[in-house]
């Protein structure tokens, strides 16, 4: 709720897309709370403070830091990070389809169980639903919102496993590393990612333990992989592997394997159903034995081992001092001990991804350096503080003021340079009513269209836009409407249910018919539910859309082919149509 409210107030303050004022008023807000909090950790009377109003201190500042650190930049338009541009359609076709959906339904398909998971999106078209707004609109207040409890349960998380003062110098570093890896740019994946260093951590104690261990510690972490099953399927696996591999080095070092066999299996026992009410009805309708493209993805990052400690920043310094704290510390210390573990099996799932090459595919390797961004930057934040308690005495208050400068120039650096392109693009990126946040207008923009589109789409239907499956050569129509779509725009976000090559073909056939009638018996006769509204790009005398194709691994990894239809097919009184724009909108009776 505090988030909502310094949206809200965020959004009041009305400043004039295009300048710098919304980044000053951004650097002054987190400058403000991080010398705060420095202020308060560097008066020791604060420990007089009962524990439950320096825990509510705590969640207030961090809540605000997230949640300013964005909101403030981003207060002059409707759109969070990136718009509707590069992979922002999907997520707002996601909330959309979710505010029409009462289950976890595929966020394009009529009919299949969602392929990729669903939690977050269920929860935001309810969210959606709650503060009267369409899911599209509602993405950008949902997102921040999650950024700020992200970073309150990061805070609860670290204070499980060291001093709620560190705790609270950790949370603020993987604040930053969320912006400066640029994490937060999908916020429904980032929680995982700021959440795991500290189970990591947590994780290695309960599993080192000697004496008996209760139910709730084996069930945090069980909850946690959970989470990510129902919200992130990678950083399952990947959250998976570093429990897996936690087990390992503790059975090694330890010898206990009776013991760290039960723990594991209670960690399971308590992961597995909350996996299954996203993945369960996916697996039941036989999705596992589908191919999948989802993993064609190879880009510049991928192919690369991430370095993000080279010092060539104040992040890479931060970094840099994290992975010598870890390595030197590794042996008598528990956290340092766990973070070598959780930043060994990054680099083990690159290696493991450009292996996966050999069988055309990949493990999306890129996704795992915000973890090890996260990973590294709160490490640095522990062999700082290690640092300052080994200067004499007079020295540490210089190292506080070092420290708090440093903060301050990160906070401004994570939005400035980790975010900027996405804040452009949001302001950018025109609404559903043609107009952009910079009151531009673009003609040529799909986007612009999606409003009159929709109009002359529901109206020629009569129908609720959720009783629609529409074959659209605007992809971002089903972005602003919970239309249901016959094929999705991307090969990679496809549920492999849909069969996607099959859909391409029958797309072509229906393209290839030689009259009205043929056309008609080639929809009534193809295995899947026909499209009852046809969005066609006008060329020429032809109506034209694209169909796209994964041509994995080259770069880019999806081919686009015009497919063209003969305005003569659609001569059937069985249709109605209408021009709008550079579209014409056929709709079946």
């Amino acid at each position: 709720m505090f988030s909502l409210l310094l949206q809200v107030v965020a959004a009041r303050l009305h400043v004039t897309p295009g300048t710098f004022v919304p980044l000053a008023l951004m650097a002054f807000a987190s400058t403000v709370i991080v010398v705060v909090v420095f202020a308060v950790l560097a008066f020791r009377r604060g420990a007089r403070w009962p524990s439950w109003l320096k825990i509510v201190g705590a969640w207030t500042a961090l809540s605000g830091l997230a949640t300013l650190m964005i909101a403030l930049p981003l207060q002059g338009t409707r759109y969070y990070l990136y718009g509707a541009s590069v992979d922002n359609p999907f997520r707002l076709q996601f909330m959309e389809r979710m505010t029409a959906s009462p289950g976890l339904t595929d966020m394009n398909y009529h009919g299949l169980p969602s392929y990729y998971p669903a939690g977050w999106f269920w929860l935001g078209g309810h969210f959606a639903n709650a503060v009267h707004l369409e899911g599209w609109a509602a993405y950008k207040q949902y997102s921040i919102m999650w950024l700020a409890i992200a970073a309150v349960v990061a805070f609860t998380l670290w204070s499980l496993v060291t001093r709620r003062r560190l705790a609270l110098l950790a949370t603020i570093a993987t604040i930053f590393a969320g912006f400066i890896s640029q994490g937060v740019e999908e916020p429904y994946s980032w929680v995982s990612a700021a959440w795991l260093p500290p189970i990591a951590v947590f994780t290695w104690t309960i599993l080192r333990r000697r004496e008996p261990v209760r139910f709730w510690p084996l069930a945090l972490v069980g909850g946690y992989l959970g989470f990510a099953a129902m919200t992130y399927t990678l950083y399952f696996f990947f959250g998976v592997l570093v429990v897996v591999a936690l087990a390992v080095v503790v059975g090694v070092l330890d010898r206990t394997f009776a013991a760290l066999v039960r723990r594991i299996a209670v960690i399971a026992v308590v992961s597995l159903p909350l996996m299954l009410v996203t993945w369960g009805p996916f697996l039941l309708a036989g999705g596992l034995g589908k191919p999948t493209t989802a993993a064609h993805h190879l880009p510049a990052n991928s192919s690369s081992f991430p370095t993000p400690f080279v010092p060539g920043s104040v992040f890479g310094l931060l970094c840099l001092a994290g992975l010598v704290w870890i390595l030197v510390r590794s042996r008598r210390d528990a956290m340092a001990a766990a973070l070598v573990v959780l930043t060994a099996v990054v680099y083990v799932w690159f290696a493991l991804s450009t292996l996966a090459l050999a069988v055309h595919s990949t493990l999306l390797a890129f996704r795992v350096i915000i973890p090890l961004d996260v990973t590294l930057a709160t490490a640095g934040v522990f062999a700082a503080v290690e640092l300052v308690r080994w200067l004499p005495r007079k020295v540490p208050a210089v190292a506080l003021v070092v420290a708090c400068a440093t903060a301050v120039a990160l906070a401004q650096i994570s939005v400035t340079d980790g975010v900027k392109d996405g804040l452009r693009q949001a302001e950018a990126d025109a609404y559903p009513t043609g107009v952009n946040a910079r009151g531009q207008h673009d003609p040529d923009d799909d986007r612009g269209w999606a409003d009159q589109l929709i109009a002359t789409i529901n109206q020629l239907s009569g129908r609720r836009p959720a009783d629609d499956i529409v074959l659209s050569a605007n992809g971002y129509l089903l972005s602003y409407q919970p239309y249901w779509g016959f094929q999705h725009t991307s090969a990679q976000y496809a549920n492999p249910l849909a069969d996607y090559r099959e859909r391409n073909a029958e797309i072509r056939h229906w393209a290839a018919s030689s009259s009205p009638q043929e056309l008609l018996a080639r929809l009534d006769a193809n295995p899947h539910t026909p499209p009852n509204v046809f969005v066609l790009r006008n060329h020429d005398s032809t109506l034209v859309m694209g169909v796209v194709s994964d041509v994995f691994p080259r770069t880019p990894d999806i081919r686009v082919d015009d497919v063209t239809f003969d305005p003569k097919l659609f001569g059937s009184p069985e249709f109605t149509q209408r021009v709008v724009g550079p579209f014409t909108v056929i709709v079946r009776r």
